[in-house]
């Protein structure tokens, strides 16, 4: 197992990390926040640097890496808090389609995500349900095609997108995966927010019929695709509150080394030393657990309990440094216009998105009994 990034991966980094640099200010993000969009100049730079195909086939203008690259992007997309779809086009619905759609699907709808003129979306959250891998969703046949009915919930930029990747129950423990117009009959898209001010969608599917060339794969065996694309929901998940936990603690490592009180930093009193400490210790283990669960499933390697195990950190470990971050700035910490809020507002969305501490240990409860003995 080796985490030290390649050449081309430093580059990457090093090229989102300039424009969201240049782009991303707390001004810019107010203004975005105020909306109902997601931050199109940013993603309109992302596409000329080819930063949108970066996981894509070059037979449809993007580069051919993989989740590694994409995490190594998100990361620093965390890092900015940038709000854009990047997660959720290129690493939900744009990477399957990739992998495991028709030749037409892949023709039809990647280019318009490497140029950055598509937006993407899956629907893989349920009211009450806490298993993505077994949607209360249904698909039944319907002549040639399928019905789809049930409802999601907390769809990332479900009410933008061109296309919506929604997981259902297609029958005797199968399930399947279907790309859905936000236009089609029998479909309401209502627009939400997320608690870390981003654009949402709930969905109720009333009837809403789909062709068979909308069907990604088998839909009578598609576990698989529906375990890769809760995979790769995770591990960006993941790599994202990465840059979100290290970057709020660099902010509050700056602040209390400069904030003086009694005539003295902040930064030489021993309970908030202490206190950044026990942040940074947590900042490392969530680093560690994350680049370890991406690796094995960069590798093909099985990485479910890994990423349950990242994922727990980020939900339990992530909402300590969070709160640290946030009480170690005093009253600035809950200053809308002081940047730090906003790290704990997408702190409390990672944390609890596909799961928390509890839904993340009764996976790896559920693992572990499953193992010979």
């Amino acid at each position: 197992m080796d985490f030290t990034f390649s050449e081309v991966q430093d580059d990457l980094r090093g090229l989102a990390a300039q424009i969201l640099s240049e782009r991303i200010t707390p001004e810019r993000l107010k203004a975005i926040e105020a909306g109902d969009d997601f931050d199109r100049r940013v993603w309109e730079d992302f596409a000329q640097a080819n930063l949108l195909g970066v996981t894509l086939p070059e037979n449809a203008g993007g580069m051919g890496y993989g989740v590694m690259e994409l995490a190594v992007l998100l990361e620093e997309v965390g890092a900015h808090v940038a709000p854009v779809p990047l997660l959720a086009t290129v690493g939900l619905a744009a990477m399957t389609i990739a992998e495991h759609g028709t030749a037409e699907q892949r023709t039809t709808y990647l280019p318009g995500v490497v140029d950055g003129s598509s937006v993407l979306t899956a629907g893989l959250q349920e009211p009450g349900d806490a298993d993505p891998l077994a949607p209360l969703t249904t698909a039944r046949r319907d002549g040639s095609g399928w019905r789809l009915d049930g409802r999601k919930v907390g769809v990332p930029y479900g009410a933008l997108a061109d296309k919506i990747l929604v997981t259902a129950g297609t029958g005797d423990a199968s399930v399947g995966a279907f790309l859905v117009d936000p236009g089609a009959v029998g479909l309401t898209v209502e627009a939400t927010r997320s608690t870390h001010r981003q654009p949402q969608a709930n969905l109720v599917l009333d009837g809403v019929v789909v062709d068979a060339s909308d069907a990604i794969g088998d839909p009578t065996s598609g576990l698989d695709i529906v375990r890769s694309v809760h995979g790769r929901a995770l591990a960006g998940m993941c790599a994202t509150a990465v840059g979100v936990f290290h970057r709020a603690l660099r902010i509050t490592a700056g602040y209390i080394s400069e904030r003086e009180q009694f005539g003295r930093p902040l930064a030489t009193f021993q309970g908030a030393t202490l206190k950044a400490a026990d942040a940074y210790v947590d900042v490392e283990a969530i680093r560690a657990a994350t680049w370890s669960a991406i690796w094995k499933l960069s590798e093909g390697r099985p990485a479910d309990e890994a990423l349950a195990i990242a994922k727990f950190w980020i939900a339990d470990g992530g909402q300590r440094v969070a709160a640290i971050c946030q009480h170690l700035h005093g009253g600035m910490g809950v200053d809308i216009d002081y940047p730090i809020h906003r790290y704990f507002l997408w702190a409390k969305h990672l944390e609890l998105t596909l799961g928390g501490a509890t839904a993340q240990l009764l996976r790896i409860g559920e693992m572990l009994a499953a193992e010979p003995v």
